[in-house]
């Protein structure tokens, strides 16, 4: 194109909006291509604009892919139809066309609902152009959310089960390393400051208690979710036979809502989201843990660090545990999404639809990250790092004040009180250390003490063994009731 002198900055622009046309079509057109060949992966990718790639693991993810959704939509359809087929209402060659022809494309759905704005209207226009003139019996007397509840159900329901999967596993884990440290002692800390000995084994005891009550909400869980609903738009069976909903949700492994307005009660839901928050929120705790015993001045165990893993860009001594942190930072997430999912229970009259966006975050994204959670927190805990021997140096760092208790104990035997055995311990203790001294010492060379105790009581006291007397009773409670 040639450009005149005159009025240059015109033409110049014009060429420059031509050229940017011209890209613009072409890279259109690209993304066309691309989206055509490998059109499966376009809803993953739009998946992961809300849980990143980084945090999926791929059974969890594909049962939140827009393909697994729309599939389980479908299901749903052809249930009602052979339910509708058994009352007599569907021809059993159509039924047979139907169940033969029905599928979809949601690249199709994707257009159409540009058009029509209803994900619902454009899913059943792309499937009755693949069944063609039988699709009149699809979603007979249903409403949008017969089909979208009843799925979600089938959703939440394949998630939890495979949560449940992965909480076992977990138990196990935890087990198998609770035995393994039954005896191995360690100092207990409380307000982070050392308390008296446990065991790292009872540490791990409290974790698969835990985790066993987390078992049961996630099978409570399971129960309340079973339901579905097919009773037309405001919950009325208006349009729809009763018989309908219980054919077709037994065929779908669900129960029927005893009663339900346009959409299952959203307490439901509620309570599916609250047992995840609670189980993020123990692995958080466990996290929290391993965080604190593999500070430099704890160093009592440690996450695993592979070969040529790296710590810092600058510091190539540090061996940080970073699994462990970004368990503490994805559970938050989780228990975000539970304040989502209650503010969704309070719904205008028999239904808006205020909760439905919020809905397609946070349940993909909250039984994604505590899919990915459960995986790191077991594969922490199968490969961490355990020193025992800094346990025990541990234990004697404050040079045997963790021992006060028993000579308190000890003294107030002897016929003196309380109050009085009190003063004498925490004289001594507040001595030790401040002047960093044995406490022991300073116990066995006090007049008034020595007057009390016999050397022997004395060496009772700072003994180790005592603590460790009672851990065979704990582990014959926690684990004698197993199923």
């Amino acid at each position: 194109m040639s450009i005149r002198k005159k009025g240059t900055i015109y033409l110049n622009k014009e060429l420059e909006n031509w050229t940017l046309k011209k890209i613009f079509k072409a890279s259109s057109q690209l993304i066309d291509k691309i989206k055509g060949y490998c059109y499966s992966c376009t809803s993953f990718f739009k998946r992961n604009l809300q849980v990143i790639e980084r945090y999926t693991l791929p059974a969890m993810g594909a049962i939140w892919t827009e393909r697994n959704k729309y599939q389980k939509w479908l299901k749903v359809e052809l249930a009602v139809c052979e339910a509708w087929s058994e009352l007599g209402e569907i021809p059993p060659k159509a039924l047979e066309q139907i169940k033969k022809k029905a599928s979809f494309s949601i690249k199709q759905i994707e257009e159409i609902e540009k058009v029509v704005k209803h994900d619902v209207i454009a899913f059943l226009t792309s499937v009755a152009e693949k069944v063609g003139k039988d699709a009149r019996y699809i979603h007979l007397g249903l409403t949008s959310y017969d089909v979208v509840d009843t799925a979600l159900s089938l959703l939440i329901k394949e998630s939890l089960e495979k949560v449940q999967k992965d909480l076992i596993s977990l138990k196990e884990t935890l087990k198998t390393e609770a035995i393994r440290y039954k005896k191995t002692a360690m100092i207990g800390r409380t307000h982070g400051v050392h308390a008296e000995p446990i065991t790292f084994g009872v540490k791990l005891l409290i974790w698969y208690e835990e985790i066993r009550r987390h078992l049961q909400r996630i099978t409570n869980a399971l129960e309340v979710i079973s339901y579905g609903r097919i009773s037309g738009s405001v919950g009325t069976y208006m349009h729809l036979d009763p018989r309908v909903e219980t054919f077709a949700l037994e065929k779908l492994g669900l129960k029927p809502a005893k009663v339900s307005s346009q959409i299952l009660q959203r307490d439901r839901h509620a309570e599916v989201l609250s047992a995840l928050a609670l189980l993020t929120s123990s692995l958080d705790k466990f996290a929290v843990e391993i965080r604190h015993l593999q500070k430099t001045e704890n160093l009592e165990l440690e996450e695993p660090f592979t070969k040529g893993q790296k710590g810092s860009s600058s510091m190539p001594h540090k061996r940080n545990p970073v699994r462990a942190e970004r368990i503490s930072g994805l559970a938050r997430l989780v228990r975000a999404n539970l304040l989502v999912a209650l503010e969704n229970i309070p719904l205008w009259h028999e239904r808006d639809i205020s909760h439905s966006s919020a809905e397609r975050v946070i349940f993909p994204d909250s039984f994604i990250l505590t899919d990915f959670l459960l995986h790191e927190t077991t594969n922490i805990i199968k490969n961490w790092i355990v020193y025992p021997e800094r346990m025990k140096e541990n234990i004697n760092l404050t040079r045997g004040l963790i021992f006060s208790q028993r000579v308190l104990l000890a003294l107030t035997k002897k016929n003196i009180s309380r109050e009085q055995a009190y003063q004498l311990v925490q004289k001594n203790s507040l001595k030790a250390w401040n002047e960093q001294l044995d406490f022991k010492e300073l116990i066995q060379s006090n007049t008034e003490i020595r007057k009390i105790l016999s050397q022997k009581e004395i060496e009772d006291c700072f003994s180790l063994e005592p603590y460790l007397e009672k851990i065979d009773y704990i582990y014959e409670k926690v684990l004698s009731d197993e199923d």
